[in-house]
Parts: structure tokens; C-alpha cells; sequence
């Protein structure tokens, strides 16, 4: 009996040190990533999240240092130190410190063009992504990968977590196809970046069903449904983790004359609007630098709800767009409400969405019409999973 004891207390002992075990990105495993690199002309996809260890050097600062031959840098959406406004054009530049220069794929063009990889022989993409279809990092990282295939060049993704870990939404339908929606996926993937590389080509989405000759450097440490604090905003408008969670039930509102807080210290975490009163909080969105220089509803208050101590939705919640379209309703101005409708089907990948709630549907009703679809989408997805 003593004996049992003892393996027992062995084996939660070394549980325990295995789930104790620290993580480590693909990008910090650089005992892995700089031999992939020797000799080799390289370009870097990266932004402000692109740090490793604990000192947060950036991933362009520690490769030059080890002697890697950076050649040039690509910036997604809000440009390679991650302070542009959504939607803003990136432009083209150069890299203060290192000298580099720095080319946006969120300008001009979305995809490195032949001339741009000539000189080189293998891409580092390394940046993190929050687990919603319509955060265009993985739409930059879908037109990277597309380009390698295309010139017969390399891709390294170095894995990062995805810290909205879950498989919810409807699956994009194939006229809603854009660049908030490159792939027929859920609005929460489940997938971290690397895995979502591997379902990219091996699913043939890319243009005309090329394949990218693809390394996935997966991370250490962390597995699927294990929490993860992000130790850098990864967009101007996501500076804590209540932003990241409230986020993929948010954003939808783009496509409303609802604000999701953009031009205040709380984007993500409140929502209102002036056309609707009888709400308990309000706030004014301002120009903000570093958050929003032009915010929606600039100026004028707007009232709705504060988002900030609530228990973020484990997945994706309907009930806030639902409810404030009832808000609209109230006060006779639901023509007002989806002042964008085609952005907010875009962002839903779907226009049944919209409908469902303009019929008055609720959210239980409107979720099982992307049962079936969501449940095949699962299956996909168990084929790439790492972790």
C-alpha cells in the first residue's frame, strides 16, 4: 500500500513539472530557428509582438545579433511597430536601428510581389494573433505564404498561442471571402497561427491550390485551452486581455452606428451610441493617438454599457449586438443600426446573421443554423492541431 502511495505521489509530482514546464514560442527556440537560417537571405513578417524572452528584444534585433542575414522587413496591418489606426495605409520605410528597410503589405499591395522576394531565400513570419478570422494578421500571413508557393521560396512560422482559444461562429460563406474573412473558418478558429498555416495549405486555399514549402516552428509548453496574458497589445485598439476576450463579439459592431469604445482608453470594453438613450454609462470618444485619431461618433456622447469587469463570453456572444438593436428598436431608428450592413456581413462571413436578427431571432435560434457547418469545420481542424 506504501508502495502505491509512493508512485502515485511520483506521478503528481511529475504532472506537475510538466505542466509547470515554461513556455516558449517558436521564436525564442533559437537553438532551432538559426540553423533553419544559416546562410540563407532572409525576410522577416513581423510587428511590435515579434519579442523574445524575457527582455522582449525583437525578433529583427536578436537574428542580426546572432549574424542572420536580414535582408528586409514586411508590416502587416498597423505597420511593423504597431501604433498605425486600423485601416490606415502602412507606408513603405526603413528601420532606424537596424537600417532595414521596412515594406507594407497593408498599403499599395497585401502580398510581397516577385521583385520584393528576388533576394531571398526563406520568410520568418512571426506574429501574434488573437483567434478571430477577421483580425488581418492571418489574412497578411494567407498572401506571404501565397507568394513563397509562387516563387519557390521558404516560410517559417514561428508558433505563438492563441489567447481567445476557443470554435465558435459561423463558417465564412464563399461570396463573403475578403480580406476580414480570406477563409471558410468560424469567427474563432481555435487555431494557433501555425496550425492555421498548416490548415491554409493543406486545405488547398491558396490561389489555385498551390502549396508553400511550409516549417511550422511549433512552441513549448502550452496546449490547447491553457490561458495565455499577452506581453505586448497586439493591435492599438486590444491593450488588455478583456479587450481580446470581448473582442470577436465586438467587432461586429464595425459594421453598426454602434462604437465599440475606439477614441478612449477602453476600445473593446464599452459600446453606445447617441441614438439611444436609458443606458447607464456613457462615454466621448476623442482623437487619441496611439488608440484612434478618428473615431466613430467623435465628439458626442454616447451612452451604452461598460464592458470592463464583465465575465468575458467563453466563445462568441450574439446577445450584445442583439440587444442593442432592441436598444434601436425602442427608439424607432433601426434603419439607423446597420449603417454598414455589408461590412457587418463580411465580418460575420454571412448574411444570415443580420437577417435572423432583424426578424427578431435569438441567439440560441440563430447559432443552431451554424451547428452542422461548425461541427465539420472541427473535424478539419483535428488534422492540424499541434498541441
Amino acid at each position: 500500500m506504501i508502495r502505491k502511495l509512493e508512485i502515485l505521489m511520483l506521478i503528481v509530482w511529475l504532472t506537475g513539472c510538466i505542466q509547470a514546464q515554461p513556455l516558449r514560442t517558436g521564436a525564442e527556440q533559437t537553438e532551432k530557428l538559426i540553423p533553419l537560417l544559416k546562410d540563407k537571405r532572409v525576410a522577416l513578417v513581423v510587428n511590435q509582438t515579434s519579442i523574445v524572452g524575457k527582455t522582449q528584444t525583437h525578433l529583427l534585433d536578436t537574428l542580426v545579433s546572432l549574424g542572420v542575414n536580414v535582408k528586409k522587413v514586411f508590416a502587416p496591418e498597423h505597420g511593423f511597430r504597431g501604433n498605425a489606426d486600423a485601416g490606415e495605409t502602412v507606408r513603405n520605410g526603413r528601420d532606424v536601428k537596424s537600417g532595414l528597410p521596412i515594406l507594407s503589405l497593408y498599403g499599395k499591395n497585401k502580398k510581397p510581389t516577385a521583385a520584393q522576394l528576388a533576394d531571398v531565400d526563406v520568410v520568418v513570419f512571426d506574429i501574434q494573433d488573437v483567434g478571430a478570422r477577421f483580425y488581418t494578421y492571418i489574412s497578411t500571413m494567407h498572401y506571404v505564404m501565397e507568394a513563397c508557393a509562387e516563387n519557390n521560396k521558404t516560410l517559417i512560422v514561428t508558433d505563438r498561442p492563441n489567447p481567445c482559444d476557443y470554435v465558435d461562429g459561423p463558417i465564412r460563406e464563399a461570396q463573403k471571402k475578403s480580406f476580414v474573412g480570406m477563409h471558410p473558418i468560424p469567427v474563432l478558429h481555435g487555431c494557433t497561427i501555425g496550425e492555421l498555416a498548416q490548415m491554409i495549405n493543406g486545405e488547398g486555399w491558396l490561389n489555385e491550390g498551390v502549396k508553400c514549402k511550409l516549417i511550422v516552428l511549433p512552441m513549448k509548453g502550452w496546449k490547447h485551452g491553457q490561458a495565455y496574458s499577452l506581453p505586448v497589445k497586439p493591435s492599438p485598439n486590444l491593450p488588455n486581455e478583456q479587450a481580446i476576450a470581448l473582442y470577436a463579439s465586438l467587432c461586429p459592431f464595425e459594421g453598426t452606428s454602434v462604437s465599440v469604445g475606439r477614441g478612449t482608453y477602453m476600445p473593446f470594453q464599452v459600446i453606445g451610441s447617441p441614438h439611444i438613450k436609458g443606458f447607464p454609462y456613457s462615454f466621448t470618444p476623442q482623437s487619441l493617438d496611439g488608440f484612434d485619431k478618428n473615431p466613430l461618433h467623435k465628439g458626442r456622447s454616447c451612452n451604452g454599457l461598460d464592458l470592463r469587469k464583465v465575465e468575458a463570453p467563453k466563445g462568441l456572444s450574439l446577445q450584445y449586438v442583439i440587444d442593442m438593436y432592441k436598444a434601436y428598436q425602442r427608439q424607432g431608428k433601426t434603419q439607423e443600426f446597420f449603417s454598414r450592413a455589408s461590412w457587418f456581413d463580411q465580418l460575420m462571413g454571412t448574411n444570415s446573421v443580420r437577417l435572423q436578427i432583424m426578424e427578431g431571432k435569438d441567439e440560441a435560434t440563430i447559432r443552431a443554423g451554424w451547428e452542422k457547418a461548425l461541427e465539420d469545420y472541427r473535424n478539419i481542424r483535428r488534422k492540424y492541431l499541434l498541441y
